[in-house]
This record gives structure tokens, sequence and C-alpha cells, in this order.
């Protein structure tokens, strides 16, 4: 069977320049594009693009509805199927417009890689995510050993995750010059750290406990006083791996370089919840969490935008929508706050409403208008 068809390898590769720097797509967006399209093409037969038809689509979108997840043994989750068409469905459309294919196809044919209607609103539908309490969080760190370098930065980068919300890929390629204790920021410079869409800002640490903040200051202060490392030196550095004794790889300590991926620190936040005997919160949840903390504590909408920001949202919605969801249980305790408050639309007592309570309904409001 074909492999590959020649002249699509080469129209592939002008679509993959077009992507990274017309579009200014990242590598690893560009991959997840050519990965659709590669196993678009295995299950027609490699066959030209040229020779387009909609029952191509057709059989692709039948194919992956009844294709099996290789890890779970599950079909394939729908948004994974609506992130494959739309990647095709885009492609379709550059291909339309490109010299040689503009006889051969239209932009009516890539809107057959459009998912179903209800599919699509599977797809697209918010789910309620299980979100670790401060407490929890806390309870964690409390649990971890500290007897040597490499349980000492583990402890750390979680207190840390916790304090600024960095994202994880940002927290392996950030360095100690980029944290100032003394002012409790973190300036996130996208010229040194890979932070997400490339933004550079400044967060401020979040106000979660002292003790938090004092792991992590005593972890930089150890790392500039006992190992007399300098600004440019990693926060949290990679371990180095040596060969053991009796053969196989061994825990060498820290090593003084960044980690390469945020792979290592979603494999330290598993491994430290499951031994305080928690589920997994990978290391993105944190920051849900902390937009949690803000709906809670933030007591005028101009604190609310700083704690937004600090998060690195350029709109304030952005914290609403997607990381401010009401868990179930809280929505519960606010309906029957209003409940004992408002009867037939008065109210029981002359007091007003708290402030957790207006931030809710605020929340809310914000949510419908930007749905």
């Amino acid at each position: 069977m074909r492999k590959h068809h020649p002249e699509n390898e080469r129209t592939k590769r002008r679509y993959f320049e077009f992507l990274k720097h017309a579009k200014g797509l990242s590598e690893t967006t560009v991959d997840q594009v050519a990965a659709s399209i590669a196993d678009f093409e295995g299950v027609t037969g490699h066959r030209d693009f040229r020779q387009f038809r909609i029952e191509w689509a057709q059989k692709y979108k039948r194919q992956l509805a009844a294709r099996l997840n290789s890890e779970t043994g599950r079909p394939l989750a729908k948004a994974t199927i609506s992130s494959r068409l739309a990647g095709l469905k885009a492609f379709f459309q550059w291909l339309a417009g490109q010299s040689g294919f503009r006889s051969k196809l239209t932009y009516s044919h890539a809107e057959y890689f459009n998912p179903s209607a209800n599919d699509d609103r599977i797809a697209k539908a918010a789910r309620e995510r299980p979100i670790a309490s401060v407490e929890q969080i806390r309870h964690v760190l409390q649990s971890m050993p500290t007897e040597n370098d490499v349980q000492k930065r583990d402890r750390a980068l979680i207190a840390f995750t916790l304090l600024t919300g960095a994202r994880d890929n940002a927290v392996a390629s950030m360095s100690l010059r980029h944290v100032d204790l003394d002012k409790r920021t973190v300036f996130q410079d996208a010229r040194e750290m890979r932070t997400k869409n490339r933004k550079t800002f400044t967060t401020w640490f979040f106000p979660v406990g002292a003790d938090i903040e004092t792991i992590v200051g005593d972890w930089i202060s150890w790392l500039e006083t006992e190992r007399q490392w300098g600004p440019g030196d990693p926060l949290f550095p990679a371990t180095r791996v040596t060969l053991a004794p009796g053969g196989g790889f061994a825990n060498g300590g820290l090593d003084r370089k960044h980690w390469k991926s945020a792979a290592t620190i979603r494999a330290i936040f598993k491994q430290a919840f499951g031994q305080a005997g928690l589920p997994y919160f990978n290391p993105h949840s944190f920051r849900h969490t902390l937009a949690i903390l803000g709906e809670r504590i933030c007591q005028t909408p101009e604190a609310f935008k700083a704690w937004s920001q600090n998060l690195g949202h350029e709109h304030v919605a952005t914290t609403f929508t997607s990381y401010g969801a009401v868990p179930g249980h809280r929505q519960a305790e606010i309906f029957d706050q209003l409940r004992t408050r408002t009867v037939g639309g008065e109210t029981d007592d002359a007091g007003e409403f708290d402030n957790e309570t207006m931030l809710a309904i605020l929340a809310a409001r914000l949510r419908t208008k930007a749905a």
C-alpha cells in the first residue's frame, strides 16, 4: 500500500510553512495539524488531493466515529474528533485558494468536514472538573518529604505553582532572575521563558498563605546560598540521571539545567497527590483553584480585574468563563442562601447580599453574555 504521495507532500510542506510564518502557529500546533492530515491520507489511500471527493470526507468521519482509543479502549472523544476535522477543514479551505486546486476544489468541499451539530455541541460542552482547594494543596505540601535536594525541589515546585498560578511550561523554563522575593513578583519574560502565546507580564504572589510563600522563599535562598547559583540558573533544575551500581539509572541529584518540557513537572504533581491520598490534580488546575479563590475574596470589580491580569488574562471574562466556573457544591450553597434571603421577590431581612453572593451573581451574568 502506498505510504505517501509526492505531490501531496510538497503541498503539505507549503501549508505548514503558511501556518508557521503567516498564521504564527507554534510547532506543536502545526504538528497536530500534520498528524490529522496524515491520518486522513491513510484512510483514503494517500490519493492526490486534487482528486478529492466529498465521499472521502464522509468515509473519514465514519471511521473516526467507529475508532477506539488505543489506551482506554473506548471510542474517541467527541472533542478529539472535532479537533481533527477542524484541522482538515481549514486545510481544504486553504487548498481551494491555491493555484492548481481552484478548478478542482471549492470552499464548500471543506464544509463536509464539519461534525454533526449534535456532536459539535457535545465536543464544546463545558463540564465540571474536579478542582483542588487551597487546603488540599496545603495538605499535600505538608505530607511531602524534604530529606534530599530533589524532594525539596518538588515541594517548592508545587508551592510555587499555587503562589503564582504560572503555567507548567513557563515554570520549567524559569530562571532565578525572574523571581523577586522582596517585591513578591515573577516576571514572565517570553524572551527567555516558554509562556503561552509568548506573552510577557508580571505576576504578583497570590495571597494563599505565608506558609506557602515561606516554602518558595526558603528554596530560592537555599539555591543562592548553599549552591551558590546565580540569576541565570534554573529556578527548578532538572534531575541528574546517573548509572546505578547494579545497572540501570539512578537519581543523581539536581542538574544545573532547565527542564526541556513540562512532562516531569506533571509526573511530580501526580506522585505527590497520590502519596497524600488525593486524586491527581495537574498543574494547570491550580489556575482554576486561584480563579475560584479570587471570586470569593475580591470585593470590587477592580480587584478581580487585577486578579485576572495576574493570571495573564487580557480580559476578565476569560477568567470568569474559562476558569471561574462555580463548582456544583458551591452553586448549591449559593441557592440555599438565595432561598433564605428572598421569597416572592422580598427579602427575609433588611440586609443586602454579601459580597461573595453578589460576585457569584455577577459571574453568572458575565458568563451568559459571553455565551
